[in-house]
């Protein structure tokens, strides 16, 4: 099933996911619902803060990105076929100098920026069937798992933007919780007059 999407200024999206168990209830339809949500949506990424439920899970595919001619073999393959549900995830360390890349958020649709971050992280994490994994990703994979924890610690992106940036898309913001912008998918606005 196709969930909406909380648009920018949704309050889930500022608070910190809590930590689910095994009993949490459905999990396994959610989880199907969350990537079936991401897919209809054309992301690599999704949380559940952004379907209004702030747990500490968070979902990622970045086959799309392994067709990148920039990229060099390893990359390339890393990202084929990557798909993976990220449960009660802690970053234990970022490391590497900061590098650009263009960011977008299914939450804030219709801006994109350059966003800073370290290349290489260290995770550690739950699967869907709640064993428990200590992880190395670089490049696009830990920016997409980067961007996606920072969901689930009640972080956007465009928090890690210059005052100047921030400046400049404040009205887009503005229109994208209003609603007052065309999508594509299903979301919810937190200031519409009407739900849609």
């Amino acid at each position: 099933m196709i969930l909406p999407i909380r648009a920018y200024g949704d309050t889930v999206l500022r608070k910190k996911g809590k930590e689910i168990s095994k009993e949490y209830p459905k999990l396994d339809v959610l989880i199907e619902n969350m990537y079936e949500t991401m897919y209809a949506a054309k992301g690599v990424g999704l949380a559940a803060p952004q379907i209004g439920l702030p747990i500490r899970l968070f979902l990622v595919d970045a086959t799309p990105f392994a067709d990148d001619e920039d990229l060099s073999e390893e990359e390339r393959k890393q990202l084929t076929d990557f798909r993976q549900t990220f449960i009660n995830a802690e970053i234990l360390e970022e490391e590497g100098d900061e590098w650009a890349f263009n960011e977008g958020c299914l939450s804030i649709p219709e801006v994109r920026e350059d966003v800073f971050r370290q290349p290489d992280i260290t995770i550690k994490f739950q699967d869907e069937d709640f064993n428990t994994h200590t992880k190395k990703y670089s490049g696009i994979a830990a920016r997409i798992i980067q961007h996606e924890y920072d969901h689930i610690e009640g972080v956007l992106f465009t928090d890690k933007l210059s005052p100047l940036k921030k400046r400049l898309i404040k009205s887009k913001l503005k229109k994208i919780s209003t609603g007052k912008i065309n999508i594509d998918y299903k979301m919810r606005f937190p200031l519409a007059k009407k739900k849609r």
